[in-house]
């Protein structure tokens, strides 16, 4: 089941689970040293799914920058991957983004790694490769 939630609509099981999927994927699993906590949770809409369990296993962050609209934090429990969640994430993105933000232009800062997935579902990279975070990322749009 998905779930959209702003920041003080989190339970704090929720938010704890949510921080412990992000350290342990962006971090820790990608040999990362940031700080992943940071001011646009506050304002970000935070898109996840549960398990059978009650576990979240799928993550995202969608935020307002100016006139755009971004998302980030992209993280699949390791047990989860393989299954295609990392597509429906994205697509329940471009879903929620279409009736919360219509019309807006969805910029995003994908790691290389993940260029292809978003390229197959219509995101088209704009920029050369930077280094952010210790990794590989490119500036993908997805048109209006």
């Amino acid at each position: 089941m998905w779930y959209q939630k702003g920041f003080k609509e989190l339970e704090l099981k929720d938010f704890y689970q949510i921080v412990h999927l992000r350290l342990e994927t962006l971090v820790v699993e990608q040999t990362r040293i940031y700080n992943d906590l940071d001011d646009v949770d506050f304002r970000a809409i935070h898109l996840f799914q549960k398990d059978e369990q009650g576990n979240i296993d799928g993550y995202a962050r969608i935020f307002e920058r100016g006139q755009t609209v971004h998302f980030g934090r992209v993280a699949v429990a390791k047990d989860s991957r393989g299954k295609g969640l990392g597509k429906a994430i994205v697509e329940k993105i471009l879903e929620v983004c279409e009736q919360k933000f219509p019309g807006r232009t969805i910029e995003i800062e994908a790691q290389e790694q993940v260029v292809g997935l978003y390229e197959k579902l219509g995101f088209q990279t704009v920029s050369e490769p930077f280094i952010l975070a210790s990794t590989p990322h490119v500036k993908m749009i997805y048109p209006k």
